[in-house]
């Protein structure tokens, strides 16, 4: 597959005599030049070989009269066509002008790699052509990193389409562009052709990607003040290796973080007192190899300024200057500082918006002493109308209804413009969740000056979700999972939602419907149904899981609520649950009638005429006493305060208070109450910071059954939120039954028999988080890192009956030819009788721990990504405050269930 050879240029030629040669040359001169005009293509390309040799030329007139014109050559052209294209037609007068200007228009049309008019001696003209060869196929060879769907876009020629150098050029450009714009500046395109019959040709792009071009080095020249190392941390770019050079991803040759890293270092020499500091310089150079670059910049930082008299004038009525200098936070003497005035300059514009001047013309006039170093700085705000909201545009919502978006907006066309409005409105149609992140109403002069126009050019997410997912978490082993939500049905807001879900330990299927305007009013009704089994389980003494008790809840709830103030919403609800607590009878129940009161124990379970009841001695009292059916019918509210700017909050607050009542009839009654609140925090360099805390308290309405039993059942009971750095239900009251070595010694080196975690009836929890900036391929990825304390207790259990059964005696051997003896049970404190053997393992005594309000703590690392198999949250957290009992968990992570 080798590029063919030139063809020959396009000519006139003659069969005159030599008489008239020295006029001919100057027609020849111009025929040759004409011929040059067509295309030369770069990367090897040459057009298909060329037809036979022609006569040299010889002569033409200076001219005549044209008297007939044929063209030779054509195949797929109309010699009509031909001709029309070449401006010729008999009985026209011709020069050597003439026809030198008709070879440009051909090959103009780029429909022919080679073009000859001969007959010019006689002005019977023939136009002999051989038209560009027709494309059959474009084929890419050697692209790896960027595959086909990402450079055919590029490829303006197409299959069936004329083959042109021009063309074939302006796509080999356009190729290793885009292979620059990936950073790999030595990448190569070779295009080649492959001839075919009928005049069709095969296109060839051969492509050698070569390696991204890194930044080798970033040189710094002129800075005095700051270290080049200092200088690099405020830049984009980062020079290549490094230890954890392979997981970098902005340490390759950019043109636009080039330009970017400048402005960064002019932003940073700003913010540190540098009021004349310039780039003068910044050259990117390939090293020798052409595989990496070297960037150098040339700087001035200059004197450094401290700020000096620090006024403002206004000429809008209702902003008078004493007020606006009363807004301004610089001082004088503090050094001089870009953002400073940056952002005093925002927060007057957004006092003036809030007062409903939507342009006001705040600018800060600069008063430099080039003696003191000082920079004296007064802020105007020059006159401006007051402004009234003249139309509201709504664009790009293809689903979501107009109402939808209007009913979130804090201010009506005809209203006073008000700044602080627009931003919650920004803030509320975020919360939606139905667009993109960082939403912004922009605003533009309506009409009249006096006028604003506000417009939202949204852009829709899915708001559906179908999910057929299989996952594995480190609580419940492998989880199944499948449900259908929209959080925008019909586009009208509407949440709609049904799930099953499957694990070893849990099992649920629920249905829900929320209608958050109900009669486009801002009310708010829904309603749940659902059916749940959950099988607790506790940590024998090998580290294995054995189930307990069964719960499984039967119920549905409707919910009301409305917002009292823009921050303040109220809510409503109303519950009714048929639960039951059930115990494997196989394994924790026995048949009173087939227990010997003078034996060893409890036989085997089987049935009796009494039937099997709980064993304690297996089960635990605790459990024994819980088991059975309840109705509860239980009504609450919910006040709500939240001025967070949307579902991934970085600033703002929300706070909660709900409280429950249970007693409307049903078998339980308590009052639930629980406070939980958060604060977000937009800190310098993209760190984000919240501080999360709740708590809550369930009281009895009612007295307990019996000594020993809590009046809260075990499954209204609160568990805490979870700690991380603990396991689930790791903390608060629990009993653990430990093995007793012999019959007055416990056996202190052996693990736990088993450790039931019980709830109580208080807990709290709080949590101090940071999340860390990541780079744009990291957020692109859905990958949010995070540094954490976690905080916590749970307590507040009335201390149940234990049990302590020290173990048996085995009798002595008998003699030979008697029956053996009855072994002995023995009470707390008691030994085996003389002759009598311990019987190991047959004992054992029960403690009731962890019940205090006394904190843990923990603190840790962790990640959250949105993965191709769902959300997923890893976390690495080292429990520091512990209290006996608890279970302390490392490394933990979820896949394929919500978190």
């Amino acid at each position: 597959m080798a590029p063919p050879s030139n063809s020959g240029r396009g000519r006139v030629i003659s069969n005159s005599t030599t008489s008239t040669q020295r006029l001919c040359s100057i027609l020849l001169v111009g025929t040759i030049l004409g011929g040059g005009a067509s295309p030369v293509l770069a990367q090897d390309v040459q057009s298909p070989p060329a037809a036979a040799a022609q006569p040299a030329p010889v002569a033409a007139p200076t001219s005549g009269m044209i008297r007939s014109i044929r063209v030779v050559g054509a195949e797929r052209i109309e010699p009509e066509t031909v001709r029309s294209y070449s401006n010729l037609s008999p009985g026209v007068e011709y020069n050597a002008e003439t026809l030198d200007q008709a070879l440009k228009d051909l090959y103009a049309t780029e429909l022919f790699a080679d073009v000859v008019i001969t007959g010019a001696e006689t002005g019977n003209l023939v136009i002999t052509v051989r038209e560009n060869p027709v494309i059959n196929r474009i084929v890419l060879e050697g692209n790896k990193r960027i595959k086909n769907d990402k450079i055919q876009p590029e490829i303006r020629l197409t299959p069936r389409q004329i083959f042109t150098r021009s063309k074939v050029r302006a796509d080999v450009d356009r190729i290793i562009e885009l292979y620059r714009r990936q950073g790999r500046f030595a990448a190569t395109v070779e295009p080649k052709v492959v001839q075919l019959d009928q005049n069709r040709v095969d296109l060839v792009f051969e492509i050698n990607e070569g390696a991204v071009s890194k930044v080798r080095a970033i040189n710094i020249i002129g800075n005095e003040q700051y270290s080049d190392g200092r200088l690099r941390k405020e830049m984009f770019t980062k020079e290549a290796g490094g230890l954890l050079g392979f997981i970098k991803s902005n340490d390759s040759y950019d043109p636009d973080r080039l330009a970017a890293d400048q402005q960064k270092l002019r932003a940073f020499y700003l913010t540190e007192g540098y009021a004349d500091f310039r780039v003068v310089s910044a050259l990117a150079e390939l090293t020798p190899d052409r595989r990496d670059f070297v960037i150098t910049y040339v700087v001035e930082e200059g004197d450094r300024y401290k700020f000096g008299a620090i006024e403002a004038e206004s000429e809008v009525r209702d902003l008078s200057a004493e007020f606006l200098k009363g807004l301004i936070k610089i001082k004088p003497g503090e050094w001089f500082d870009a953002k400073a005035v940056e952002d005093t300059v925002t927060g007057l514009n957004e006092i003036a918006g809030s007062a409903g001047y939507a342009f006001a013309d705040v600018q800060p006039d600069y008063n430099r002493d080039a003696e003191k170093k000082e920079m004296g700085i007064t802020f105007r705000v020059a006159e401006t109308p007051r402004v009234y909201v003249e139309r509201i545009n709504i664009q790009g919502n293809t689903v979501t209804r107009d109402k939808v978006v209007r009913r979130e907006f804090r201010l009506n066309e005809g209203d006073a413009f008000n700044a602080l409005k627009v931003k919650r409105s920004q803030d509320r149609i975020q919360s939606l969740g139905f667009f993109q992140e960082n939403l912004e109403i922009k605003q533009e002069r309506g009409s009249a000056d006096d006028r604003v126009v506000l417009n939202v050019d949204l852009e829709e997410k899915s708001t559906g979700e179908l999910q057929l997912s299989a996952g594995y978490s480190s609580l419940e082993r492998f989880v199944i999972s499948s449900s259908i939500a929209q959080r925008n049905f019909m586009g009208k807001g509407q949440q709609l939602q049904a799930g099953v879900n499957y694990s070893r330990y849990s099992k649920s299927v629920q249905l829900g419907f929320t209608e958050p305007y109900l009669f486009d009013k801002s009310i708010l009704l829904g309603g749940d149904l659902f059916i749940r089994d959950y099988s607790s389980f506790r940590f024998d003494e090998d580290n294995r899981r054995d189930r307990t008790y069964g719960q499984r809840q039967i119920g549905g709830a409707v919910r009301l609520g409305f917002p009292v103030t823009e921050f303040v919403s109220f809510g409503t609800r109303y519950s009714l649950v048929f639960d039951e607590i059930t115990l494997d009878k196989d394994v924790f129940f026995f048949d009173p009638d087939l227990v010997d009161p003078d034996g060893p124990g409890p036989l085997p379970p089987t049935n009796g005429p009494l039937g099997p009841v709980c064993n304690p001695s297996i089960a635990g009292r605790y459990l024994c006493d819980e088991l059975g059916t309840r109705v509860t019918s239980s009504v609450g509210y919910t006040v709500a305060f939240d001025n967070t700017n949307g579902i991934r909050a970085t600033r703002g607050q929300r706070l909660v208070l709900s409280q429950d009542f249970a007693g409307l009839g049903g078998d339980t009654k308590y009052l639930r109450t629980r406070l939980d609140g958060t604060k977000y925090w937009q800190l310098p360099a993209g760190f984000i910071l919240s501080a999360h805390a709740e708590g809550g308290y369930i009281h009895p309405l009612e007295a307990s059954k019996g000594a020993g039993r809590d009046a809260i059942r075990l499954n209204d009971r609160f568990y805490g939120a979870q700690l991380r750095g603990f396991d689930v239900r790791g903390i608060g009251p629990r009993i653990v039954r430990q093995r007793y070595a012999s019959a007055t010694e416990l056996d202190e080196d052996a693990k736990e028999l088993f450790s039931d975690s019980l709830g109580g009836r208080a807990y709290y929890m709080g949590r101090i988080e940071v999340e860390f900036p990541t780079s744009s391929g990291m957020r692109s990825l859905g990958l949010r890192p995070s540094a954490f304390v976690d905080v916590g207790s749970v307590w507040g259990l009335k201390k149940p009956i234990l049990t302590d059964f020290p173990g048996r005696c085995a009798a002595p051997a008998p003699p030979p030819g008697e029956l053996p003896g009855d072994a002995v049970v023995l009470e707390p404190g008691e030994t085996c009788p003389t002759g009598f053997t311990y019987v190991q393992g047959s004992g054992f005594k029960e403690f009731f721990r962890g019940n205090s309000p006394k904190p843990r703590l923990s603190v840790g690392v962790g990640v959250n990504w949105v993965s191709p198999f769902g959300p997923l949250r890893i976390d690495l957290a080292k429990a520091l405050l512990t209290q006996e009992g608890d279970d302390t968990k490392l490394f933990s992570f979820n896949v394929g269930t919500q978190f």
